[in-house]
């Protein structure tokens, strides 16, 4: 889909938007100091993978197309992320190496959006302040950008994908599988439900609720190449939104179950892209 693209393209801009705070830093800094540029937070202008992802073409290009300009007009969190990341021990470690491979390049950049940005409530709720369709998808672009981070090669272009065709083209394809295949299934999956709700009798659950379990399972069993934490998180939010106040702890309750379970008896079989 388009908002998923929309979303993966407005991360990557964060990391522009990093490298560029970065540059600033350095230049204002830099004749007032008398260290050398390793010393100082100015080395991370220089990381290879940063600088690989600000200055891609293809990603300008997008960029422009899209008139994608959310963190100009929001840079104090670009700011407040950098400010983070350079105070940390990880960065610490980073500065003190003398001419970093690009392995730690990778590693400090992953190390930034997965313990800094990813897990950011402010990040979250900037997201959802965006395009609340965002947070759909947000836990399988955190999974494919996970992913791809460590294996940018600056020598390689095509190490920083842009599978437009692949969000924009394969997610109706999925709706569409994703229903035949829960219909098809309904006898399989409503005996995956059964037993596994000892406190509630199949008609006092809510009718939404177990289609969204059903749904779930589905995914689970019938579909590889999407990570179980993916299925689990997006059908606990998908009940935030659609279903009873307290229906996401009652399907995390009983997914959880079904998680088990199936990987108990080996029927959980996922393999492919983002499962890392």
């Amino acid at each position: 889909m388009k908002i998923t693209f929309s979303l993966y393209l407005t991360i990557l801009a964060f990391f522009k938007s990093i490298l560029e705070h970065a540059e600033q830093q350095n230049s204002l800094k830099g004749e007032l100091r008398a260290t050398k540029l390793k010393d100082h937070p100015g080395i991370l202008a220089s990381n290879s993978v940063l600088k690989f992802i600000a200055n891609h073409s293809t990603l300008a290009t997008f960029l422009k197309r899209r008139k994608i300009k959310n963190w100009d007009l929001d840079f104090d969190y670009v700011k407040s992320n950098y400010k983070q990341l350079i105070q940390s021990d990880a960065f610490k470690t980073y500065s003190e190496v003398e001419n970093p491979s690009l392995q730690q390049d990778r590693d400090l950049i992953l190390f930034l959006f997965k313990e800094i940005i990813a897990p950011s409530d402010k990040f979250y709720d900037y997201i959802e302040d965006k395009e609340l369709t965002w947070i759909d998808d947000l836990p399988v672009v955190n999974t494919f950008l996970s992913k791809m981070l460590n294996q940018i090669d600056p020598n390689d272009t095509s190490s920083l994908p842009f599978p437009q065709s692949t969000f924009e083209e394969e997610d109706p394809k999925f709706g569409i599988e994703l229903l035949e295949k829960v219909i098809s299934k309904e006898e399989e999956l409503q005996k995956e439900l059964e037993g596994r709700t000892p406190n509630w009798d199949n008609d006092r659950i809510a009718t939404l609720d177990a289609i969204l379990i059903k749904m779930a399972i589905a995914e689970l069993i019938y579909f590889p190449s999407i990570p179980t934490k993916v299925t689990m998180n997006e059908y606990i939010e998908i009940s935030k939104d659609y279903s009873t106040p307290k229906s996401n702890v009652f399907i995390n309750g009983i997914l959880d179950k079904v998680i088990k379970d199936l990987e108990a008896s080996n029927r959980i079989k996922k393999s492919g892209r983002g499962l890392i």
